[in-house]
């Protein structure tokens, strides 16, 4: 059965379904302001200054937040000024963050219509990792400790022209309040708990995976790159058995998805060794294995081709993928086959596993970079 064509999305993790649209639900944020007075929606009590607040700042009128990009009052972060910022409330004079720091950050965002899409009490990254909209990544850095500050973004600072589904619509502008509430070094480089650890493994592989859908895939890998450097770091302490098995799971993932992110790069010779990485760890990851035998016999290494391949389906016996690639392999080495010339095979791709990105391999030719432009900012990847 084929499986999804090159650039299929992304798996999530199982059982995180999208969920509908709710007051203050979701992680990430989408703006948009009403034609008309904000009503107070009946959430959380301390959202009620943030709506006071975006009342105050937007007048009702059919401009939307189109009149704030050249209102006074707003300093200008992006010479397009389509990135702007208003202070709340001053900080507390510590110093800004500063290259490869980790950042703490209250967050609270609306469409133009008022609906809120971004509600996150404490959302932890580090500015230029690439785990955030553009308007965070640069707008964060500006601030000090205890400041609260207004940010608005045009959608190239925001979701891009694709928006974020379901809640932020194409080219929608964001309008974010943020407090900065912490500031604290590489977390990299830090000895931290094995949950830490995991929690920003995670993080990043899902930014890498948001990345992977929009076709940017040279950010996508980057991002996967970062959550192993995550999920390697010193720890505090030894991890549990159940931590530990989660972290050899969320490498083997990282591993899984650099190697897609290669091959839509093209660089096939990267993608087989992303794939030894990750059966280094897991030597019997079905994933791994059956890519690394489509790029074996992509590489005319039929023999190991046919032993990797052979592998996989005593693991998976009624996977038609591993048949199929087996099958051309056979061919391949038949006598017949050395004087016929062979059509160009295209192999379908198997279902991805929760958490993995999946790419095909053809038999012949590398998967094609394609995709579109990067938009700006944060994932929604494996």
């Amino acid at each position: 059965m084929p499986g999804p064509s090159p650039g299929g999305s992304p798996e999530r993790e199982a059982g995180t379904g999208r969920r509908p649209r709710e007051p203050g639900r979701g992680r990430r944020v989408r703006f948009h302001l009403p034609h008309t007075a904000i009503a107070l929606p009946s959430v959380h009590e301390e959202e009620r200054p943030f709506y006071r607040r975006l009342e105050a700042l937007a007048a009702p009128g059919p401009g939307g937040f189109g009149p704030l990009f050249t209102a006074d009052g707003w300093s200008d972060l992006t010479e397009d000024r389509l990135l702007r910022k208003r202070v709340v409330r001053d900080g507390q004079g510590g110093p800004r963050p500063g290259p490869g720091q980790e950042v703490s950050v209250k967050v609270l965002g609306a469409l133009e219509d008022g609906g809120l899409v971004e509600r996150d009490p404490r959302l932890t990254f580090v500015p230029g990792h690439g785990d955030v909209v553009q308007a965070l990544e640069l707008g964060v850095p500006t601030m000090q400790p205890g400041e609260v500050s207004f940010f608005l973004a045009a959608f190239p600072y925001g979701y891009g022209r694709s928006g974020r589904e379901p809640d932020v619509p194409p080219e929608a502008p964001l309008l974010f309040e943020v407090t900065l509430l912490e500031v604290r070094d590489d977390p990299d480089k830090q000895t931290l708990p094995p949950a830490t650890r995991l929690r920003l493994g995670s993080q990043r592989r899902e930014r890498g995976n948001f990345h992977f859908t929009r076709g940017d895939f040279a950010a996508a890998l980057r991002s996967y790159r970062l959550a192993l450097r995550a999920l390697d770091g010193p720890v505090a302490a030894p991890p549990g058995p159940e931590e530990e098995e989660e972290l050899r799971e969320q490498r083997v993932k990282c591993f899984n998805n650099c190697a897609a992110a290669e091959l839509k790069l093209q660089r096939p010779d990267e993608a087989l060794a992303a794939c030894e990485a990750a059966l280094s760890i897991s030597p019997d990851n079905g994933r791994a294995l059956l890519r690394r035998g489509q790029l074996l016999a992509q590489q005319g290494r039929d023999a190991e081709a046919t032993a990797v391949l052979r592998r996989a389906l005593e693991l998976d016996p009624a996977n038609k993928v591993i048949h199929a690639e087996l099958s051309q392999l056979v061919k391949r080495r038949s006598p017949a086959a050395l004087v016929a010339p062979q059509e160009p095979h295209h192999d379908p791709m198997p279902t991805p596993s929760p958490g993995c990105v999946c790419a095909p391999v053809d038999r012949g030719l590398a998967v094609g970079a394609g995709g579109r432009p990067r938009p700006p900012w944060p994932r929604q990847p494996g």
